[in-house]
């Protein structure tokens, strides 16, 4: 019997929420963290299906995570939310890593993430130091954005970036619910933080000039698993989710799979249903089991 509860994590003027999902036998611990204008109910659906009940059945104690303002971290984005990528990246992954820490007596074994998330807890490792870090799985994760076709022509220069830009600054952050564009808000600087990445050909730090991709190269990276899905055509393209694997570099402890009918798969997968796709379980889900299992 899986167990789902929520906990807060109280902090100066907010509060973090993180879902647990878990059984009485759980062991190794994982954290889940969403994406972009999305939150953390991407691994998780009210009927208890998706990624998070799948781990926690297999006996994992999973820790999914809403960063500041998203999902039930609170107060929500508004105009006044006066925070960015540095503050997620500085401030809540450490607030995340020290309070499983606390639950569990150790930092999370496995982290797991969807698109922009992978990109979040790549940072954060980045400046931070997480010795016990075995294995990573990022699901249609890309750090920039340079695939050419007519998807992302539209979705990414004129609907991301082009009106995504005037309505920060018309409404002083992205109202995603209201103009259907995103599951969840966010802040004005998070966005724009984003957005200079998705176009910069450097992943480098607008406040203090910090390489991550420099740093990244200099450690050795957890093995990670880098799945995108064949119908993504330009959020998780499969030509930019690999150069996100070459960017970190120690690419020999690192393994690509595009999820399709052509690699043996039940569908051809897109961004979103990547995660949310009810065959999931049965079919990629697996994988991301099994290299769990080789990373023990």
């Amino acid at each position: 019997m899986i167990t789902s509860e929520s906990h807060f994590i109280e902090k100066e003027g907010y509060n973090l929420h993180l879902r647990r999902f878990f059984t009485p036998d759980a062991k190794a611990s994982i954290f889940l963290l969403h994406g972009s204008i999305e939150d953390g109910r991407i691994f998780y659906s009210k009927s208890g299906k998706g990624l998070a009940p799948f781990l926690a059945q297999n006996g994992y104690d999973v820790f999914v995570a809403d960063l500041r303002g998203k999902g039930k971290s609170t107060p929500n984005i508004s105009p006044e939310s006066d925070f960015g990528q540095k503050e997620a990246i500085m401030e809540d992954m450490p607030a995340f890593m020290d309070y499983i820490n606390q639950k569990t007596g150790k930092k999370p074994e496995y982290m797991m993430a969807h698109s922009w998330g992978g990109v979040i807890i790549l940072s954060y490792l980045a400046r931070f130091k997480h010795e016990n870090l075995k294995a990573q799985a990022f699901f249609g994760s890309k750090r920039d954005v340079k695939v050419q076709n007519i998807y992302r022509w539209f979705n990414i220069d004129l609907l991301w970036n082009k009106m995504g830009t005037y309505l920060v600054h018309k409404h002083g952050y992205l109202p995603a619910t209201k103009y259907n564009i995103g599951s969840d808000n966010e802040a004005k600087h998070f966005y724009l933080q984003v957005n200079n990445w998705v176009y910069s050909d450097e992943w480098i730090d607008s406040f203090d000039g910090f390489n991550y991709a420099e740093a990244l190269q200099k450690q050795k990276i957890a093995p990670t698993l880098h799945l995108t899905g064949a119908k993504d055509t330009h959020s998780g393209h499969p030509k930019d989710v690999k150069r996100l694997m070459v960017e970190i570099g120690n690419q020999e402890d690192h393994h690509f799979q595009v999820i399709g009918k052509k690699y043996g798969h039940k569908h051809n997968y897109n961004h979103i249903n990547l995660l949310t796709h009810p065959d999931a379980p049965i079919d990629h889900f697996q994988e991301v089991l099994q290299w769990l299992k080789k990373h023990y």
